[in-house]
């Protein structure tokens, strides 16, 4: 177990950008460590300047490629970069690939840039339970931009949006991909759109297909005060992400214009404070009716005897919690 002092020299440490207390406290943050919230309360004055970007879309459209290039043009407009490099969790191990950080090898020697790859450890949308704890974590240790890359995602997985302040959502050519990955609520929350792999014959045909699903959403009334760009790109080759470089960059200065910043801002501290409450209520109710737990009587007699329903039973489990909220609050002490 970390001492005070130590949590609150590493703490001090991040706060520099040392990457060594960086890791630890992402470390603790992952694991769910009781000192995990001490951290988050101790930096929480120092967060709020960097911008966050989401890098989203279809599997297999190059998203780390095209995360690690443009990490690398930050870097040579001499901003820091934090990437969170999102990877599915086996159901069965726990274990999480991380390819991520062997896509990014390349970024690896350059101290402006923090890569850190996270499995979702049943994470939805395609992110890591921990993820508005390491946004925080790298913001505060001053990184200029952080990209937060999810695993690929599907049509409805789209929570990256209440976390990030643009959001890329990255498609390729081919097979109906390009059309696939913008339907329904994904083409709602994307700000920029890529194209990549732009060399393939039917690059052109992807470009004009996504054009005319952003008219026919602006058509009815959906649309807002920024118009949604389409980048083609070539991750491998660096070609195109110049251009998305500049596009990011006007999103965010038009959110600063538009007062819609604070929107974002207080969208994504409203899911930040939801996210820790579902969190803690959902051990508190693990707690009270597991084994040995205050009620777990509930859990006997649905089971055994079937005179509680299931809405009964919550109803009787909340009431619980409500009588009891110290259990809810001291549930990860």
């Amino acid at each position: 177990m970390i001492m005070k002092e130590n949590l609150t020299d590493m703490i001090k440490n991040m706060l520099e950008g040392d990457t060594v207390a960086i890791a630890r406290l992402i470390t603790l943050a992952e694991n769910e460590d009781p000192k995990a919230k001490e951290t988050t309360k101790e930096i929480y004055k120092h967060v709020g300047k960097a911008h966050i970007i989401g890098i989203t879309g279809v599997p297999g459209a190059g998203k780390s490629t095209l995360t690690g290039k443009l990490a690398k043009a930050y870097r040579n407009i001499n901003k820091t970069v934090g990437i969170i490099a999102i990877d599915p969790t086996s159901p069965f191990t726990g274990g999480a690939l991380l390819g991520d950080r062997i896509r990014m090898q390349e970024l690896t020697g350059d101290k402006g840039i923090f890569i850190r790859s996270m499995g979702t450890r049943g994470g939805t949308g395609g992110l890591a339970i921990a993820t508005n704890d390491v946004i925080n974590i790298l913001d505060a240790s001053k990184k200029d931009v952080i990209i937060v890359e999810t695993i690929g995602t599907g049509q409805d997985e789209i929570d990256i949006k209440k976390y990030v302040h643009t959001l890329i959502v990255v498609t390729m050519p081919g097979g109906g991909d390009a059309i696939q990955s913008v339907k329904a609520g994904i083409l709602e929350v994307g700000e920029i759109f890529v194209i990549n792999k732009a060399d393939h014959a039917e690059a052109q045909r992807a470009v004009a297909d996504i054009d005319f699903m952003l008219q026919l959403k602006k058509d009815s009334g959906n649309g807002c005060g920024w118009k949604e760009p389409i980048v083609a790109t070539i991750a491998t080759e660096n070609k195109g992400i110049d251009e998305l470089l500049q596009r990011i960059e006007e999103h965010g200065q038009y959110l600063i214009n538009s007062g819609q910043i604070n929107t974002k801002r207080a969208e994504r501290t409203k899911s930040e404070l939801l996210d820790i409450i579902n969190r803690q209520v959902a051990k508190a109710v693990n707690k009270a009716i597991g084994k040995g737990g205050e009620r777990h009587d509930i859990i006997e007699k649905m089971v055994l005897t079937s005179e509680i329903d299931p809405y009964t039973a919550a109803d009787m489990v909340i009431k619980h919690l409500l009588q009891t909220g110290k259990d809810v609050i001291n549930v990860n002490d």
